[in-house]
């Protein structure tokens, strides 16, 4: 038994059942034996150090690997024990160090004037199609759903997030609008569709840029809602009635806030509207967690408000509204977790085992992130205008009302072609 992964476990685990196999055979239960149990087996010991020194990322590496195997219950349930617990709790010298190490890295590389958005982007996003075909509701909506009222569905979800954004926007037909990261074009046609506004959607994507000009044209849409492969940073000449951004901002990185809603104002015209919708978390994080960073998202960063806050204050944008939306993020991975897990066969046979298992981790610990790190969405709603946003909150369910009598009329989706 490694005696160094037994202490720092026991440390951690205070509640709950988590029983490891270590690499020697022996076998340890941890916590006081409540909830659902889970049973971890590492199978080398050069696994088990690795994890002593680096839980962050090495934790997640060697379940990838297949170093790491659960066999009783499933990796969310391993890190719902380990997570609920504390992980401040598994925190020595040594693996402190090294997550410092990891926080110096991210916030000097989000400083650098290297443009690897594009990059970043291709990582996550330019995967196979077929991919995201196997968890996604039927308009690819990557991000999280509304489910007002609670119990919907997926697809009855995303498309209440839609209509709570489009409400917002405030939207009157011959406007002129951008999508910042437009995804695989959902909302843009949605947004098209339900208020006759033009709509330009952004993508650093190649493979979301090809879907969404093809849903387009299938949808007749091909006048009013154009994407471009474009950086936000380089758009020039150009202002829109309104802005909407979900989704993206997590990938603007620390050290570009400032540029950011810089440009964002230089976009948008006096009287008009942006709606931004982000991951936020309840404290600075300073950085993101390194298996994250690594396998899923670089580049990427989860901001508490109050380091957003100041620079939409320095643009002088109005802050008019801010909405905190908890656990519909939990609802929205749980539903794609379990689709995802559901069609394994499909997900190995498109990558291999250790994707599919480097997915599910990832699912699973973003899950697990709004539910004990206490993550949430929010949405903030920005003008230069005093006067363009009603002074009360009433507008939001009368335009939502409207915006189902729409939906009920509206041309049933395509599934994506993949």
């Amino acid at each position: 038994m490694n005696p160094a992964l037994s202490n720092l476990l026991r440390r951690l685990v205070q509640k709950g059942k988590l029983t490891v196999i270590f690499s020697s055979g022996e076998q340890a239960v941890f916590g006081d034996g409540t909830g659902k149990p889970a049973t971890v087996r590492i199978i080398d010991a050069e696994a088990e150090q690795a994890i002593v020194r680096d839980p962050g990322l090495k934790f997640g590496e060697m379940y990838m690997d297949g170093r790491a195997i659960v066999e009783d219950g499933d990796i969310f349930d391993v890190l719902s024990i380990v997570k609920s617990n504390g992980l401040e709790k598994a925190a020595t010298f040594t693996n402190s160090m090294v997550a410092l190490w990891h926080v110096l890295r991210q916030q000097v590389k989000s400083r650098l004037p290297i443009n690897r958005n594009r990059y970043n982007v291709a990582h996550h996003y330019d995967l196979d199609g077929k991919l995201f075909n196997l968890f996604l509701d039927e308009d690819w909506q990557y991000s999280c759903a509304y489910f007002h009222p609670p119990g919907i569905s997926l697809d009855e979800a995303q498309r209440a997030k839609k209509r709570h954004i489009a409400a917002k926007l405030l939207l009157e037909p011959g406007q002129k609008v951008l999508e910042v990261g437009s995804g695989w074009g959902g909302m843009a046609m949605y947004l098209a569709e339900s208020s006759g506004v033009e709509v330009t959607g952004i993508t650093l994507s190649e493979e979301q840029l090809k879907v969404s000009r093809e849903r387009a044209v299938r949808r007749g849409l091909a006048d009013r809602v154009r994407f471009e492969l474009q950086d936000y940073r380089t758009m020039q000449g150009r202002q829109f009635d309104r802005i909407v951004s979900v989704g993206m901002f997590e990938h603007v990185g620390i050290g570009n806030y400032g540029n950011f809603f810089r440009k964002m104002k230089e976009l948008l015209k006096p009287e008009g509207v942006m709606l931004l919708h982000s991951i936020g978390q309840i404290y600075k994080p300073w950085g993101t967690n390194p298996w994250i960073e690594k396998y899923i998202f670089p580049g990427g960063y989860i901001p508490a408000l109050s380091e957003v806050l100041p620079s939409v204050e320095s643009t002088r944008l109005l802050v008019k509204d801010i909405e905190v939306l908890p656990m519909h993020y939990a609802w929205t991975l749980r539903a794609w977790r379990e689709r995802f897990v559901a069609r394994r066969e499909e997900a190995v046979k498109l990558y291999d085992e250790r994707f599919f298992r480097m997915w599910e981790f990832y699912l699973a610990a973003s899950e697990t992130a709004f539910l004990y790190d206490k993550h949430f969405i929010f949405q903030l709603q920005l003008s230069p205008s005093l006067e363009t946003v009603p002074v009360s909150r009433d507008y939001i369910a009368e335009k939502e009302r409207e915006l189902i009598e729409f939906e009920k009329n509206r041309q049933r989706l395509e599934l994506v072609a993949v």
